[in-house]
């Protein structure tokens, strides 16, 4: 019998000046970039919040806490592949993986294909399994004036029950 769990992942960092803009693994060319302890990576690191939530094993700050120096810019497709190991390790198989990146700028949509690759080839996983749009908030709000990035996933994983 095939069981499944859905995630729910949510990140949100802000733009500021004298970092570079990572987003899905790929470094986006842009005057700004994502403030965080690691590469503040919204992509990645909602997606690690949903497959670590589908797990029902906490949140990504759990896992990697902002306060260990270890993670200090970090490379957030090692964190996805850490994840990764844990979701083996547990024989989960990912059967889905749908994201939204919400900015105004930069325009993501010549990206978003190596960004499903990083993930596909960080996961395992077949590219038909994995998802990813970019929206802007029409100018509303903090994202829509440009001060920040954020990112949310949704993911299906199954496992199977032995008799």
């Amino acid at each position: 019998m095939i069981n499944y769990k859905i995630g729910h992942g949510f990140d949100i960092h802000p733009l500021v000046t004298g970092r570079k803009c990572i987003i899905g693994g790929v470094q986006i060319p842009f005057e700004k970039g994502l403030q965080g302890h690691s590469d503040a990576d919204v992509l990645l690191h909602a997606l690690c919040d949903a497959l670590i939530g589908a797990m029902g094993m906490g949140d990504i700050g759990q896992f990697f806490p902002d306060h260990d120096d270890q993670y200090k810019n970090i490379d957030s497709r090692v964190l996805l592949k850490k994840v990764h190991s844990v979701l083996q390790q547990k024989k989960f198989k990912i059967e889905n993986i749908d994201s939204t990146i919400i900015c105004e700028a930069p325009k993501l949509l010549l990206f978003t294909s190596q960004m499903k690759q990083n993930i596909a080839d960080d996961l395992a996983c077949a590219l038909d399994k994995i998802n990813i749009k970019a929206k802007t908030m029409e100018k509303l709000g903090a994202i829509g004036r440009g001060e920040g990035i954020a990112a949310e996933v949704v993911c299906l994983i199954s496992f199977s029950l032995e008799e």
